[in-house]
Formats: structure tokens, sequence, C-alpha cells
């Protein structure tokens, strides 16, 4: 077990030094100059000065706060009604049109208008992860619930689960791998959205940081926050996929 996990570990990490040793190479064989792409070496060094930066330290509280509430509620909402939907045909009949219309629509172009109702502060950037994340979650665990075996609703029906209690004992559990799959689709989504989000409009945060750094051309700094919110998102996902192993650990496929 030790050696298939050292193994999982250096096949994850073999992607991530690849592409260093190309960002490297395209710099030492004169394929782009520093001005535009740093060296690897500058980008780390200033992303280690900047850990003791207290505006940086800021910057990444800010984008976190703002992931997590978006994420956060995206999960309540999503599996609240996806759970309802799939075992309610009347909430099913008017979750599903609605799911049809929106889900497709870009949630970036309603961002102006959550703008202008709820601010340029925290509201408005939440909103927006929120409307992003919220459907992968929302179909994945309709998804999940609506293909639990019907014997094993019935099992707990004959020996006397009053039907609320079926919904969080025998479908919600069933259902588990299909939303934690969906959750980890909207983690993904969240990180790339907030960080959108404050590249647009706002006053801190690793996605504003890039765009001062950007209008000043000082190019390491620009790089730094690219840096910081994928290695967020990579440690991020590594823990939900631990949290999955753990919640599913009696499941099979796991």
């Amino acid at each position: 077990m030790n050696q298939e996990r050292i193994n999982s570990v250096l096949l994850g990490i073999t992607p991530i030094v690849l592409f260093i040793a190309l960002w490297q190479s395209l710099i030492s064989f004169g394929f782009a100059p520093t001005s535009l792409l740093p060296p690897p070496g500058a980008v780390f060094g200033k992303l280690a000065k900047d850990f003791f930066n207290g505006d940086f330290l800021h910057d990444i509280a800010a984008t976190l706060i703002r992931l997590f509430a978006g994420f956060g509620i995206a999960v309540v909402v999503g599996v609240f009604i996806g759970l309802a939907a799939a075992v309610s045909p009347v909430v099913n009949a008017v979750v599903k049109p609605l799911v049809r219309v929106l889900a497709p629509i870009p949630k970036i172009a309603l961002y102006p208008a959550l703008l202008l109702i709820l601010g340029f502060d925290h509201a408005s950037k939440i909103t927006l992860v929120t409307a992003d994340a919220l459907f992968p979650i929302l179909l994945s665990t309709y998804y999940g619930a609506s293909m639990v075996e019907q014997k094993l609703i019935w099992s707990a029906m004959a020996a006397g689960t009053p039907r609320w209690q079926i919904l969080f004992k025998v479908v919600l559990p069933a259902a588990m791998p299909s939303i934690l799959t969906g959750c980890r689709i909207g983690l993904v989504i969240s990180c790339i959205v907030v960080f959108l989000a404050e590249m647009i409009t706002s006053t801190d945060g690793l996605g504003h940081m890039l765009v001062q750094a950007a209008r000043t051309f000082q190019t390491v700094d620009m790089f730094v926050p690219l840096i910081m919110i994928s290695m967020l998102g990579l440690i991020l996902n590594s823990l939900l996929h631990w949290l999955r192993s753990y919640l599913l650990r009696g499941f099979p496929e796991v």
C-alpha cells in the first residue's frame, strides 16, 4: 500500500516537473525573453519571499474566503435541490426546466448585474462562485440519487423507516460517490471563477494582484498569483480527494 501511494505521488509530480523544465527550456534556449516570461527560479523565489509579506497573505485570505463561502453555499444548495428533485416528482418538474435554461448560461455574463445589486465587495464574488459551482454539484447529486436501486428504498420502507429518514439514511449515502465527484468539479470551477472575478473588479485578492502587476509590467509579480492559485487548487483538490476516500472507504471502487 505504501509503495502504491509513493508511485501515485510520483506520477502526480512528474507532469509538474516536466512543465517547469519546459518553462525553463523556453528561456534557456531563447524562445522567450525573460522580460515577458521570467525564469521559474525568480518566480518561486519571489513567491517564497512574499509569504513574509502581510499584504500578500491578506490577498490569499480574501481569495480563500470568497472561494470557500461560494463553494460551501453551492454544496449545500446543490445537494439539497438535487436530492429533492430525485425523490419528488413535483420538485423535479419545477427544477428540470430551470436547470436546462440556466445551466448553459455563462455565469460571468451576470457579473455586471451582480456588481450593481451586491456591490464590489465579497457578496458579488461569492454569488458568482456559487452560481458557477452550483450546477455540476446539483446535476451530480440528482444523477446519483436517481440511480439508487429501488429495492434498497423498499427494504427500508418495509423495515418501518420513515420516508424522510430514507432520504438521509439510504439515498444520500448511496449517492455520495456521485455527489463528491460533482463537488470536485465544482471546486475547480470555484478556483477559476473567484480568480477571474477578482481580475475584473476588486481591491484585493490574488486576481487583483495579477492585474496590478500586469499594469506596471512586473512580470515576476504577475506570475506569482498564477502559481499561488494553482497551488491552492492542487492542495484543495488533494484534500477533497482524501475526504472522498475517507467517506467512501466502504465502497468497492475506493
